[in-house]
């Protein structure tokens, strides 16, 4: 960052100014996400034990791709995602990678958005990101369960 203001002396001005405007604006939950963002990363989309949900809001252009890892005992042994999207955005998929480890893909189904919300205090404006975040979850869960169907070849 030092570098960066010696070229730009404003720099740490915007960057302290946007940090205080994100906290003004996000509870401190979902900026704990948002900053410190769990599970971030890739499965292998070739493993059969591994589903993968990507889904979008094209009115915000927020997108999202949730994978879940799956024993064989039907529980998530694994989560990963990245997210393209605004802090509540990235801050739902987070939460949703935590909670759903070590649930079985039942339990998982049943996670609900105002759940994910609540969880983060997100305001109306930002409760399609929790949709978001649960349709990710069933997406996830409908491409494993695919896998899983014998071959009709």
């Amino acid at each position: 960052m030092a570098f960066f203001s010696t070229i730009f002396p404003s720099f740490r001005y915007q960057t302290t100014s946007t940090a205080r405007a994100i906290n003004m604006f996000y509870h401190k939950n979902v900026i704990d996400h948002y900053e410190q963002p769990r599970n971030v990363g890739a499965l292998d989309k070739n493993d059969p034990n591994v589903g993968t949900g990507i889904v979008g809001a094209p009115a915000c252009g927020d997108v999202m791709k949730l994978q879940i890892k799956v024993d064989e005992n039907g529980r998530i042994i694994d989560a990963k995602f990245k997210t393209f999207g605004c802090g509540s955005a990235i801050a739902s998929s987070s939460l949703v990678s935590e909670w759903i480890k070590g649930k079985t893909t039942e339990d998982a189904s049943k996670i609900r958005n105002d759940e994910i919300a609540k969880e983060l205090c997100l305001p109306p404006v930002k409760l399609h990101c929790s949709m978001l975040a649960q349709d990710a979850i069933q997406a996830a869960l409908k491409d494993y369960k695919r896998k899983q169907e014998p071959s009709s070849g």
